[in-house]
């Protein structure tokens, strides 16, 4: 499969890296809204323009979007959808819902295929929380993020006026999460479960206390949690900060038996050296399945609940079955 990647920040380095273990694809180029000439990949992969990608329809299979869910995904996928097959890792969950409905809309106009919110979450703690739902139907789901730096919630940051550079960690509260796994299943809320701690390079003129107001009112991203704000300058910042681990879990624990007198808790869990990385290797390889979907004629938008396990994999049936099952 002939993949592109759309937007060279961290996520698209790391499917340029992605994509070189997977035998089965090959990357077209990268292509940035930065002049292509001052950008270098780290293999050596061309660089377009962005503003040439429509002369490349009929190049590329899938096109991997490595924008920003704040203020580049809500507009790059709709509009891109129209001509390629799409895949973005938009993490805003609250206007998931707003996304699809653009986007659905836009690829099934122009007869392509779209996948959303693909990455760890949503993506794979997604399908664990529903396969985890679906199987101990009377009990309760509980996700758990960090600690680690969230891209998303940096990003976020990153655009308020007078940041220059910033990282965002989520911290899991340690006696919630001991909480959930003793099986009590207890009630919590958003700010019993999350810290989010925030550093922050500002400009030497900027307001800090107009920053700091900004960052802990934002919706959706910190106005629900307990958050740290602390300035620090751009040499502490590549000194202390300059990695993008992450990590968390997925647990439910439910009851079974005639009376519920059994106790169950399923747990599924990652630890993260690199964000980026490893949320690229998830997109490539669901690229994998909406190139296999697209090619039996599917158009329209998809989350990854709509996608077979199997055209994830590069192995066959036959192999999945004797290997796998």
């Amino acid at each position: 499969m002939k993949l592109g990647i759309y937007g060279y920040g961290n996520l698209g380095r790391g499917v340029e890296c992605a994509v070189r273990q997977n035998p089965d694809a090959e990357l077209v180029g990268v292509f940035t809204r930065r002049d292509p000439a001052t950008v270098k990949t780290l293999t050596g992969v061309p660089v377009y323009p962005a503003a040439a990608i429509a002369d490349y329809k009929d190049q590329i299979d899938v096109l991997i979007i490595c924008g920003g869910s704040a203020t580049d995904l809500p507009k790059m996928t709709p509009v891109l959808a129209k001509d390629f097959n799409v895949i973005d890792s938009f993490d805003t969950h609250a206007n998931i819902p707003q996304h699809f409905a653009a986007v659905d809309a836009a690829a099934a106009a122009g007869g392509k295929l779209a996948l959303i919110s693909c990455g760890w979450d949503p993506g794979m703690f997604s399908l664990n929380r529903l396969y985890a739902a679906s199987i101990l139907a009377q009990g309760a789901d509980y996700t758990f993020w960090g600690r680690g730096v969230s891209q998303g919630h940096s990003d976020a940051i990153r655009r308020i006026p007078g940041v220059l550079d910033a990282r965002q960690y989520t911290v899991p509260i340690e006696a919630a999460v001991e909480a959930v796994r003793s099986g009590s299943q207890p009630e919590l809320t958003t700010r019993e479960k999350h810290l989010r701690e925030c550093y922050v390079v500002a400009a030497p003129d900027a307001d800090k206390a107009a920053i700091e107001t900004a960052i802990k009112t934002m919706p959706n991203y910190f106005a629900d949690y307990d958050t740290t704000v602390t300035f620090i300058t751009a040499e502490e910042m590549a000194r202390d900060h300059a990695e993008l681990p992450h990590g968390g879990m997925v647990i439910r624990s439910g009851k079974t038996g005639l009376n519920g007198q059994h106790t169950h808790t399923i747990e599924y869990k990652l630890t993260l050296d690199s964000n980026p990385e490893f949320t690229a290797c998830v997109l490539v390889a669901f690229a994998r399945a909406i190139n296999r979907m697209a090619e039996r004629g599917a158009t329209g938008c998809r989350t990854v609940f709509d996608i077979a396990p199997a055209d994830l994999s590069p192995l066959s049936p036959e192999e999945l079955r004797a290997h796998m099952l």
